[in-house]
């Protein structure tokens, strides 16, 4: 097979790198295999796709005369439509920067917002779709015009690099401007590449809820309010760790008896005897504690075995969360997390 007959090898290679990146990323890898993903995923196949729809012809040989109609400077310059492979190398870099942001924008419109899975998928699929459209322009191409991809086209004269001296004609030397631009480049991939190996991390923070049940016309709270005095009842509450590292929490259920007189059913805790948000804590009994290890990124359930000891309709269960292990008398004052449930116990 001639050279001519693998037009198509270079976006091939293109449409494999990106799948393998995007599956690679989603995996989550070490930071040095996330950095050789991520580097061609965000700076060079995005670019390089939309550079092949775009330029699918090669620069050609052709000359056409400077000036046809008047008298002077007649010097041929080139007529090619295309690019050579260094123009596309640095316009397909330029055009990635361009294109990823433009994803990630776009991402922030569908329901898994800005987050790193849509924003790579999307990468993903806008890569191997424009690769695809540039296979469909280079076949549409003329054969002798159509760009075909070679490492003879690369070579040291066309960065500039070359040993013949420069003519008397030559207005500008283009070696200073490609070592720039050279430079630029490096520059670029290491800040990209530190970037990748350090993403920014914001706050940690964790979700802490219970289980709610399906909403009706008869229902009258999320959550199952009612107990009976001395029987065991399951209470399941979700932790959801975005601490950027695995943590260890322990979970503490607290039956107070409170005193609205002054407020509504939506107060708070305490010590007994302290007043809290409108409610004052007349009396309150730890009624179990469990711990639960989550890793970072995951969220877990943890069913917690809730036997109420006290009767009547100004009980409410308080759920203290703790990083770690909890004091000897846990209250809503030291907690990480709180949960507050009115329930009428019988």
């Amino acid at each position: 097979m001639s050279d001519s007959d693998w037009w198509y090898v270079d976006l091939a290679a293109v449409v494999a790198v990106t799948g393998l990146a995007t599956f690679g990323l989603l995996v989550d890898p070490p930071s040095t295999v996330r950095i050789v993903l991520a580097l061609p995923l965000l700076l060079f196949c995005p670019g390089y796709a939309l550079v092949s729809v775009l330029f699918p012809d090669d620069v050609g040989d052709e000359q056409r005369s400077f000036d046809d109609w008047k008298t002077g400077l007649q010097n041929p310059v080139p007529d090619g439509r295309g690019l050579d492979s260094i123009e596309r190398f640095v316009l397909s870099v330029v055009l990635s920067i361009a294109l990823v942001p433009t994803v990630a924008l776009g991402s922030s419109i569908t329901p898994w917002g800005v987050t790193v899975r849509p924003i790579l998928v999307g990468i993903g699929l806008v890569t191997i779709t424009l690769a695809l459209a540039g296979i469909v322009a280079r076949l549409r191409c003329a054969p002798e015009r159509r760009f075909t991809p070679s490492l003879a086209s690369v070579s040291v004269t066309s960065l500039g690099f070359s040993s013949r001296s420069r003519s008397a004609y030559d207005s500008t030397n283009t070696r200073v401007f490609n070592v720039a631009l050279a430079c630029s480049l490096v520059i670029l991939l290491a800040s990209a590449g530190y970037a990748i190996a350090n993403p920014p991390q914001g706050d940690g923070f964790t979700e802490f809820y219970v289980e709610t049940e399906p909403v009706t016309g008869d229902t009258e709270t999320m959550y199952e309010a009612s107990y009976t005095s001395g029987e065991s009842q399951d209470l399941t509450v979700f932790v959801d760790n975005q601490e950027h590292r695995d943590v260890t929490y322990t979970t503490v259920v607290q039956l107070q008896r409170v005193d609205y007189a002054d407020g509504n059913g939506d107060g708070g805790g305490g010590e007994e005897g302290t007043t809290e948000n409108t409610a004052t804590v007349l009396e309150t009994d730890e009624l179990t504690r469990d711990s639960i290890t989550v890793a970072d990124g995951q969220r877990e359930s943890q069913t917690l075995e809730v036997t109420p000891t006290m009767a009547g309709d100004d009980l409410r269960l308080v759920v203290l969360l703790y990083e770690g292990e909890p004091p000897s008398e846990p209250s809503t004052d030291d907690a990480y997390r709180v949960i507050r449930l009115p329930v009428d116990v019988a």
